[in-house]
């Protein structure tokens, strides 16, 4: 470790620096240049779905900023950049017509990111599925597997010859239980059934989509993003260690065990049947050859850590959370900051799953910190989060763990799904209202960490104020 504490010159040589973004939180221009209706543009529209009732329709007018944006990253020192491509830009009814303006805006817009010195990282899936296929029954159903093996293939083939890292979903947990089983994400069903169905259906279409993929590209990355979170039981209990074994078969190991281990992980499909969502003969959607679809090797495994659950048995011994914290240490999300879990994650994921390659593909924190008199944006406790989390991941390489990357959520202010644009995570503070775009402390701070200026433990101010 270096004198006054760990730098950006003591990560590998070849690690991976980033921001990430997503298509639908971004872009805007939701009915320009040919983009058919996602299932986040249905459900912004129904009443009460997102919190300060507004919607995505111009979010940061990314569609039209993209070079701006870019500069930022630029600017800030980052030699990647983690993006996503919206699938109803691509395929407005999610399959048969290509839209060849969305092919053409993200052609520019990797072009822009190798001009300025960005590895593409795109996500083939952060949640935008296209209206016409959830009107045909969505992911509860095969035929959108198949539909998005398709789709895979089609960008692929385009932009392949420049984009070598690929991601094909963002957190199948997500998609799965805060869309199909709580209700609070498109397109917010609430059917525990539908929601394993949901799952299952989106780790097939990774399996079949990674095979498309490498069909098409030569020398090839591509992986998955899961978002984990390490769990501990609130007491010594039994009952309270029963809730936290449950919680982690439910949240983490539904999903790292098929792509890893190829297959569901028999306790928690016992906690599933007995929980009654899921009928006693098991599965009924798994169909022979899905399994081994599903595990397809990847070359690396994308990790979004934002914080960690302290788990205690609830009615029935079902798995509920509790705060050991005070309020004033909970992000604007409520979520604890507890970089140390991170480590502990990593550590977990490399000694019980190997897999060759890790990313953090996102890890950030949301605090409402705007511009002072001066235009300034001191967002200390940002600031502070990355650089504790940095240094978890530091100490997680000297552990064995093979993280190749980081990536910062998100480079922008964006729009934060059912919070609306009440949550901000940015590095870049955007106002709404003219979209101007103002770096906060904590964006000076990580291109100052980058450019080598600044030490994990420097507290104090930025080493300097200017963007150019």
């Amino acid at each position: 470790m270096s004198a006054g504490g760990p730098h950006a010159r003591d990560f590998p040589a070849a690690f991976v620096w980033g921001a990430a973004t997503s298509a639908t939180q971004i872009e805007g221009a939701a009915v320009e240049g040919g983009r058919g209706e996602s299932i986040w543009d249905r459900f912004a529209n129904e009443p009460g779905r997102i919190a300060d009732g507004s919607d995505p329709r111009v979010a940061c007018d990314h569609y039209h900023r993209w070079r701006q944006d870019l500069d930022l990253a630029q600017w800030m020192g980052l030699n990647a950049y983690r993006f996503s491509i919206s699938w109803p830009r691509v395929l407005p009814s999610g399959r048969g017509y290509v839209n060849e303006q969305g092919l053409d805006f993200y052609d520019s817009l990797v072009d822009g990111m190798l001009e300025r010195g960005l590895r593409p990282f795109p996500t083939l899936y952060h949640w935008d599925l296209p209206q016409a296929l959830q009107d045909e029954g969505g992911w509860a159903q095969r035929s959108t597997a198949e539909a998005f093996a398709e789709y895979a293939e089609i960008v692929a083939a385009r932009l392949g010859d420049r984009v070598k890292d690929w991601t094909t979903h963002n957190e199948p947990w997500c998609i799965s239980v805060l869309g199909h089983e709580q209700g609070e994400h498109a397109p917010g069903h609430r059917d525990p059934a539908e929601a394993l169905a949901v799952a299952h259906h989106v780790l097939l279409s990774h399996g079949w989509a990674c095979e498309r993929i490498r069909s098409m590209v030569g020398a090839v990355r591509v992986g998955i993003v899961l978002n984990l979170v390490p769990s501990r039981p609130a007491t010594s209990s039994a009952a309270d260690r029963e809730a936290a074994r449950e919680f982690d078969g439910a949240f983490n190991r539904w999903y790292l065990d098929p792509l890893f281990r190829g297959g569901y992980p028999e306790d928690a499909v016992a906690d599933r049947i007995r929980r009654g969502h899921s009928p006693a003969d098991g599965l009924p959607f798994v169909q022979e050859n899905d399994l081994h679809a599903i595990a397809s090797p990847l070359d690396f495994l994308g990790v979004n850590y934002y914080s960690r659950v302290v788990v205690r048995a609830g009615e029935n011994g079902e798995p509920e959370s509790v705060s050991t914290v005070e309020p004033a240490e909970l992000t604007d999300m409520g979520w604890e900051v507890h970089a140390p879990s991170m480590r502990a994650l990593l550590n977990r994921i490399h000694r019980d799953y190997r897999p060759p390659a890790i990313y953090v593909t996102e890890n950030g924190a949301a605090y409402s910190d705007g511009p002072d008199e001066s235009g300034r944006i001191r967002d200390e406790r940002r600031l502070r989060f990355l650089r504790e989390h940095i240094d978890q991941a530091r100490a997680s390489i000297e552990d064995g763990v093979p993280l190749r990357g980081y990536f910062a959520w998100s480079l922008l202010d964006n729009f934060e799904w059912a919070h609306g644009y009440r949550m901000r995570f940015g590095l870049i503070w955007v106002d709404y209202s003219t979209q101007r775009r103002l770096p906060k402390d904590s964006a000076f701070w990580y291109r100052d960490f980058l450019a080598g200026r600044a030490a994990l433990d420097a507290a104090d101010s930025p080493a300097s104020r200017s963007v150019s």
